[in-house]
């Protein structure tokens, strides 16, 4: 049995659980978690915020931890190694996108670390909040920081690619003028990743109080939104703005920066939508409005060597298991800098 931290229905608090991992199968790898990071889609799945929430829900897709036993069919991870998990853990391997390495848009639907289908009981996957999980070695991702960084490195699993594939989908690089918009979980990885991708960048925030922040992490200038004179100064000129905010927003306030064939790329998802944008903004400078999610395994292994290389970790602040529920209330009120990290070692405590 496996201790873990999972929630029974949706009005109640996390707390201690035991589940069952499966042996591992011949294409299988299982992996002694570590640190599991704090996504607010945790958050809005384990208290039903989204539809479809299934219990005991057992959130937790940003892992890091090392390898404890290998199928017989496994040929890229040892006993030992230290990899990571992130947003899911199959596909479909066998459509469109999927032969591309695009698993996260599997056109028969990706199974996601946690409330996704499984044959394992409870008949859906149970994600990282726990001191283990086996993983099929296709969703297996290779961590080669250093040990001293591992729990700053698991927001990567989520925060990290979820900025990173925009970013290079878009074509981030010097030369090019990015905006990024929000300064939190995935704002500040964006302007960490934007800013060593040689990329100019801006930071928009909402609060004066954020300004030495986003330069502490990158940002080349920042902008406050509510600042008109501010914004008016950057018309015209930005070739990406990554739009991070997952509240529902005036996006027209940033499609009028974009120069020509410009796009604003979401990646927040808000609860209710956004007003709807003014068609002239888009159609006077061929300018986009895009989505992106999260990225696919080739992706997701490219931006942690990417991160490696240049030594970028998420700012995090780490919290035993037994924090998670007061974890989940500072994060609504925006009370961390930038990311919560369990330190799974604690979970059987």
């Amino acid at each position: 049995m496996t201790h873990a931290y999972g929630a029974t229905a949706a009005k109640q608090p996390l707390q201690p659980m035991t589940i069952t991992r499966r042996a591992p199968g011949a294409g299988d790898v299982a992996i002694d978690i570590a640190y599991c990071g704090v996504c607010h889609s945790d958050l809005h799945t384990v208290r039903s915020e989204w539809a479809g929430t299934l219990f005991p829900c057992v959130p937790g897709h940003e892992i890091v931890g090392h390898v404890t036993a290998v199928g017989a069919e496994v040929t890229d991870f040892k006993v030992g190694d230290v990899v990571g998990v992130g947003c899911m853990v199959d596909s479909c391997h066998h459509c469109h996108p999927c032969e591309q390495g695009l698993e996260q848009f599997c056109e028969n639907g990706m199974t996601p670390t946690y409330n996704g289908a499984s044959e394992d009981a409870p008949g859906h996957t149970l994600g990282g909040y726990a001191e283990n999980i086996v993983v099929s070695d296709k969703f297996v991702l290779k961590i080669t920081h250093s040990e001293d960084q591992l729990a700053a490195v698991a927001p990567l699993l989520c925060a990290g690619i979820t900025t990173y594939s925009p970013l290079r989908h878009w074509k981030t690089g010097p030369g090019k003028k990015v905006g990024i918009v929000g300064i939190g979980g995935l704002g500040h990885m964006g302007i960490k990743l934007a800013s060593a991708m040689g990329a100019h960048v801006v930071a928009f925030t909402t609060s004066e109080s954020k300004r030495e922040d986003a330069r502490a992490l990158g940002a080349a200038e920042v902008v406050v939104s509510k600042n008109a004179d501010e914004m008016a100064a950057h018309a015209h000129s930005f070739d990406l703005i990554l739009d991070t905010v997952a509240a529902s927003h005036q996006l027209d306030d940033y499609t009028s920066l974009l120069t020509l064939d410009g796009t604003l790329a979401l990646v927040g998802l808000p609860s209710t939508p956004h007003p709807s944008p003014n068609i002239g903004n888009l159609i006077m400078g061929r300018r986009a409005i895009a989505g992106s999610l999260i990225g696919g395994i080739p992706e997701t292994q490219e931006m942690l060597d990417f991160c490696a290389e240049h030594g970028i970790v998420a700012d995090i602040e780490m919290i035993r298991a037994d924090e998670i529920e007061e974890a989940f209330d500072r994060m609504q009120r925006s009370d961390v800098k930038y990311r919560f990290v369990i330190d799974n070692s604690t979970m059987g405590a």
